[in-house]
This record gives C-alpha cells, structure tokens and sequence, in this order.
C-alpha cells in the first residue's frame, strides 16, 4: 500500500508593503490548491508595521490550508511584533516562537533564531557585554528550538518533525552572501538540536542571495525558501514544494 504524503509549500521573506494590496492573494490561492500547509519562514512585513501585517491578513484570506510561520528581523524593526502577531493568527495561521504545532500528523516547531556565525568561526561568550549579549541571544533562541522539538516528541514520538526558522543553522545556505556578514545571517548553535532531536527537514530564509539547499553535519536537509532564491532557482510561483511521508 502506497504511503501517504503531506504536502508542504514554504517561502520566507514576502516583506509585505503598504502598496502589496491584492499582489499576493493570487498566489496563496494557487498554492492552497497544489498543498496542505504552508510555511512562511520569517520576513512577513517589510518594515516591521502592524499595517503590513494587516494587508498580508487579507491576502491570506484565498489561503484555504493551515499557514506555520515564524517572525524574521524586519517584523521586530519597530518593536510591534506583538501587534503584527494579533493581526495575522486565526484559526487557520498560527505564529509559533518557540512553539511547536502538529498538523496532518507531522509536528512543526518553529522560532526566529539568530546570528553568530558558524563552524570554527562561530562567536563565542567572550569580551564586552554587549558581543556576550549577542551571542546570548543566539544560544536562547537555539533552547527555544530545542524546547519546541521536545514538546512533539514528548506528545508525539512516533511523527515526523520539521523545524521553521528565519536565521540559517548552518552555513551551506547562506553562500553567495558576503563571507564578511555570516555572523549576522545565522549560527550553528541552532543545528544542535537539529541533530540531536533528529528533524526530517529544516525551512530558512534571512539570506537573499545564499544558496537553495544544503544539509547539516548528520545529513538533515536544509532549504532557504527566501523568495529571492526560489525565483533564481526558476519557481514560477514563489513556493517550494516538499513532500512529507
């Protein structure tokens, strides 16, 4: 017998602008039509207004499957995130930050994350306050990924995990960037538990011109499903398409 697939579509960085009305409600149509839940990795508005938040509100009306999403550093320029959030969750969108959701059997957890670079080259607690505030930040949100993880297992071990970010976990996806700005497009703190918690598949954005796909030190699949880079890649509709057993 044929397993059953769910399919997810997922893009990151809309930066929905006053002037978007009516742009993207044609393309959430399409997709509730070719998927069963969609993801938008972070970057909901462009410059962090609550108005923003508003127009992609409406937009997300023709979307008619469940929409996972998790907040990107444009949506805290103005400190409103709080207001961007009350205008945007429903019934059918849910905001997870350091949260964890399950829907269609396959269990979703999701946070901002943060930068402070990768590999060898990774920030460490060291110095000023402030570079030690920094790297905290990192190693918060990384507990916070780690905490939703464990809340699916602890529920649901038997169901398949994806994990939503804004920041990158690793540092495949963000080359194409300039190498002098990594420490800001993510860390490899958050690629712990990725690991750990052994996550079928991770969805970023933050990295307009990184790289599509790249996977993690034990082989975890990570894609950056910034809109930049699906429309480089060839996407005609502004989504990527993955397919869950």
């Amino acid at each position: 017998m044929a397993k059953k697939k769910t399919r997810i579509a997922a893009v990151a960085d809309i930066h929905i602008k006053d002037s978007d009305k009516g742009k993207w409600a044609g393309h959430f149509k399409y997709i509730s039509e070719h998927a069963e839940i969609l993801i938008i990795a972070g970057d909901l508005t462009d410059t962090g207004d609550e108005s923003e938040a508003v127009i992609l509100s409406e937009e997300l009306k023709s979307c008619k499957i469940p929409v996972v999403m998790v907040l990107g550093n444009h949506d805290y320029e103005k400190n409103r995130e709080k207001l961007i959030r009350q205008a945007l969750i429903n019934e059918n969108v849910h905001i997870l930050d350091g949260e964890a959701i399950i829907i269609n059997d396959i269990g979703f957890a999701g946070t901002k994350g943060f930068g402070g670079g990768f590999d060898n080259h990774m920030l460490s607690m060291f110095g000023e306050k402030a570079m030690k505030e920094f790297v905290q930040e990192a190693v918060n949100e990384t507990l916070l990924l780690d905490r939703a993880l464990a809340r699916i297992e602890s529920e649901r071990p038997d169901i398949k995990k994806i994990a939503i970010l804004h920041y990158a976990p690793i540092s495949e996806t963000v080359k194409g960037e300039a190498e002098t700005i990594y420490p800001f497009l993510g860390s490899s703190r958050l690629s712990e538990p990725i690991n750990r918690r052994e996550v079928t598949a991770v969805f970023h954005g933050h990295a307009h011109k990184g790289t599509f796909k790249g996977k993690t030190t034990n082989g975890i699949r990570v894609f950056n499903v910034a809109k930049h880079i699906l429309l480089k890649e060839g996407y005609q509709e502004p989504f990527f398409i993955f397919d869950v057993e």
